[in-house]
């Protein structure tokens, strides 16, 4: 865990107006600032950023909090992550307390993985450079129009062609055979019963990249996490491409290649041109169209389409114009339509990639061809249009039903309805008729195609926060506005109080947490304590400018109010009992005798 002095260090470094402009741009709003919020589509800008109080708040979809669940919600990482990555913008080591034996060692071994891949992918890009052997590498990336300084820019490699130069390599560095088993870097050998043969006394095992032209892997913040081999020789065994296995660095369906490279792009552009490969990925890059990336494979899992949303709001699919690049458009629909990303199909002249494309006709043509993509579905109606199936009622009434699968993924409401008249009118059906296809089509869960990653459980759902009464809520944005009230509620017996009025539960958060509204660090840090549903109410009432007239005064008025509803709950309580058939008459006695003494005490407060 992060001593929470650490947390309060790091949030007094990292000021919320300068971290979120990192990301997309505000605009001054008196006091504050003000953009389109980046968590949910909208025209208007409701995101607002406080720079006095240190949060921000969307008054559309509610979002709120400190520095630390901003990075949370537009990196799609956990707290930890994020403080560790405001920590390493402001320069300050995060030392955290003490983990488990269990814990200590995943973590060293995470360590020793990722120093194991960065000193390979400089050893794979040394042999690309500097060896004789690597002539036909640098050869072929010349014929692909790759420079040696693109080369050193994505600091690609050469693993040589051997059956053991990385393993001796890496020894010789003092790396352990079970670091170089678990980075995936080897390939253990199997026993003649097909048996993993690996063993401390006995390690068989033989590089897993030979001969291949080396792309290092690298996470969204440019750390080498696996690599992916181009076979060089026509007549080598295996696939085109080999790619790193999954480690515990590196699951395949959570990464974007080249997305440490491309991210402020798409930010910068909103939308993102998802290309097959790597060098297609690379050239367009280096020729200016800089707001790509690449699925690992040919279909996006649900994972990487989150991650792309924290960056654009539209995806531009370019896969070949051959038919397994079609079919891979196809699968990677549900997933992107699932995380609220609209889609459209760029097709690449025939015989062309957008490698070859760039290459061979200039930067422009690319750009013309993303220009001129079409809306998926459009894109879809109009191939199935041109087929000879489409002709027959059949044929017709099969591929309507199609698209209804795919129009039911559509979460935005508002963009569900513009399809469904799109799509039913080039259908040349009714909207009511093809609405009824829409309801009888499988739920989008079931929909998915089968894929290298899976999706963790969701977690259960959180409990709710109870609604706030007025009062409630202006004095608990006293208590986090004023120190005074601070001091003075806390002479109270406010504990015994909150726990006795559920409406009080974030008024009790806010007092058990440790906060100095005096001093914005502290609240930041207390807010990274706190839930998303306890963040956003929270950034709500801090949103507010100044303070109210008297604090002071109003703290207390509030207090009697809390007291008297109390005494009030309390009161129709015992009436409640007092009603119960079968009540012995000492006993409703003595419950009325308590009802009186404390009506007498809410009338004396009313006073």
């Amino acid at each position: 865990m992060i001593p929470e002095h650490l947390i309060e260090q790091i949030a007094q470094a990292n000021d919320i107006v300068d971290v979120i402009s990192s990301y997309f741009p505000l605009k001054r709003a008196g006091s504050a600032y003000k953009a389109r919020c980046p968590f949910h589509q909208e025209k208007t800008a409701s995101f607002n950023v406080n720079p006095a109080r240190q949060i921000f708040k969307c008054f559309g979809c509610g979002a709120g909090g400190g520095v630390f669940k901003f990075v949370e919600l537009y990196e799609n990482v956990n707290f930890p992550e994020a403080v560790k990555r405001l920590a390493a913008k402001a320069g300050i080591r995060v030392e955290e307390e003490p983990l488990t034996a269990e814990e200590d060692a995943k973590q060293k071994m995470r360590r020793r993985l990722l120093a194991l891949h960065a000193a390979a992918a400089e050893w794979f890009h040394t042999n690309l450079l500097r060896t004789k052997a690597a002539q036909h590498a640098r050869d072929y990336l010349k014929s692909r129009g790759l420079t040696v300084e693109v080369a050193k820019s994505w600091k690609l490699g050469y693993a040589p062609e051997s059956w053991d130069a990385l393993t001796n390599w890496a020894r010789s560095e003092g790396y352990r055979d079970d670091e170089l088993i678990a980075s995936g870097l080897v390939t253990v050998k199997e026993d003649e019963e097909g048996e993993n043969s690996y063993s401390h006394d006995s390690p068989h095992f033989y590089d897993r990249f030979r001969d291949r032209l080396m792309f290092p892997i690298c996470n969204d913040i440019g750390e080498v996490i696996a690599f992916s081999g181009r076979v060089l020789s026509k007549e080598a065994f295996g696939g085109k491409y080999v790619n790193s296995p999954e480690t515990p660095l590196f699951i395949k369906g959570n990464v974007l290649f080249g997305i440490h490279k491309t991210k402020r792009a798409l930010i910068d552009k909103k939308a993102a041109i998802v290309c097959e490969g790597q060098i297609d990925l690379i050239t367009a890059f280096e020729a200016g169209v800089q707001n790509v990336t690449a699925p690992q494979g040919t279909a996006f899992t649900p994972q990487q389409a989150r991650i792309l949303k924290r960056f654009a709001d539209e995806v531009i699919l370019c896969f070949d114009s051959d038919a397994a690049g079609l079919k891979a458009a196809e699968r990677s629909l549900p997933a992107l339509l699932e995380a609220n990303l609209s889609v459209r199909v760029a097709e690449m002249p025939a015989g062309h990639d957008p490698d070859s494309l760039i290459r061979s006709e200039g930067a422009e043509a690319f750009v013309q061809q993303i220009a001129q993509a079409r809306d998926f579905f459009d894109f879809q109606i109009e191939r199935a249009v041109a087929t000879p199936e489409f002709a027959t009622p059949k044929g017709k009434a099969a591929f309507a039903r199609k698209m209804a699968e795919s129009v039911a993924l559509v979460a935005d409401p508002v963009l569900r309805e513009a399809v469904i008249h799109n799509v039913s009118t080039r259908l040349e059906m009714g909207s009511a008729q093809f609405i009824e296809l829409l309801k009888a089509a499988p739920k989008p869960g079931h929909l998915r195609t089968t894929r290298a990653f899976e999706e963790p459980e969701s977690e259960p759902p959180q409990p709710r926060l109870a609604p706030m009464s007025n009062t409630t809520r202006l004095l608990c944005q006293l208590v986090l506005l004023s120190n005074e009230v601070r001091a003075w509620l806390l002479t109270q017996p406010w504990e015994t109080l909150f726990q006795t009025l559920p409406e009080a539960e974030l008024l009790l958060v806010v007092m058990r947490g440790r906060v100095d509204p005096a001093v914005p660090a502290t609240v930041t840090a207390f807010l990274a304590t706190c839930g998303a549903e306890e963040q956003s109410a929270l950034a709500g009432l801090l949103d507010r400018k100044t303070l109210p007239t008297d604090p002071l005064r109003q703290a207390a008025d509030c207090w009697r109010d809390l007291e008297r509803r109390n005494l009030e709950r309390q009161r129709d309580t015992l009436q409640a009992r007092i009603r119960k058939p079968g009540l012995e008459f000492e006993e409703h006695a003595k419950l009325h005798q308590q009802v009186m003494e404390i009506q007498q005490r809410i009338n004396a407060m009313r006073a």
